[in-house]
């Protein structure tokens, strides 16, 4: 029972985390509704939350909580990088598009831009390193690896959702009426997590 409680502990934690619409979402999202290469782009996003949760679990994230200037560092630079896409967020929110199925995106481009939203943008790793880290390291062996494999169900769970989901919702998603209030809605919660990390640093 320990460790079932342990798993769903690792899971709640993390969908939470990983359900709150940013970069890295939006895009998975607007992959979806072209249809471009949605089973890479779910693959791609899974196998790098692998990565950054297990190093978190590791010991990374602790060792990084442990020195303050690290901390500030990425909280400084993560507001930057937050406020710009904000900034995008509006832009495209003044100016929406429809999305259509277009299916023709290089393989490697569409990589390379998921790859991007995922580790240029510091937030994912106070998330993901830092703070899942530091929880499944309170659980001690082998419960840290239990809440580990929690967590990494809920965002392998939740890609596969936003996924393919987004294609099967294509056309109600692809209005650019719905992207407007999508695009603003990142933007304010961008502005928002950009605010959180200013105050913390």
């Amino acid at each position: 029972m320990i460790g079932i409680g342990t798993w769903v502990t690792g899971f709640v934690a993390s969908f939470t985390l990983v359900a709150m619409i940013g970069a890295q979402n939006t895009m998975v999202m607007r992959q979806g509704i072209r249809r471009d290469h949605v089973g890479l782009v779910v693959l791609v996003c899974i196998l790098s939350e692998i990565v950054l949760i297990t190093s978190g679990t590791a010991g990374v994230g602790v060792l990084a909580a442990r020195h303050p200037l690290v901390m500030e560092v990425l909280a400084w630079v993560g507001a930057a990088y937050l406020l710009g896409y904000a900034v995008m967020s509006f832009r495209s929110a003044a100016r929406p598009k429809a999305m259509v199925v277009t299916g023709t995106g290089s393989a490697r481009t569409v990589v390379l831009a998921v790859l991007g939203a995922t580790f240029l943008n510091p937030q994912t790793y106070l998330d993901t390193m830092v703070l899942l880290g530091n929880l499944a390291n309170r659980f001690g062996e082998p419960g840290r690896w239990i809440f580990t494999a929690g967590a990494l169900s809920a965002s392998a769970l939740w890609f596969v959702a936003l996924g393919f989901g987004a294609r099967a919702l294509s056309g109600l998603l692809g209005r650019p009426t719905t992207w407007r209030w999508i695009d603003t809605g990142v933007g304010v919660m961008m502005l928002g997590l950009a605010g959180k990390l200013v105050l913390a640093a």
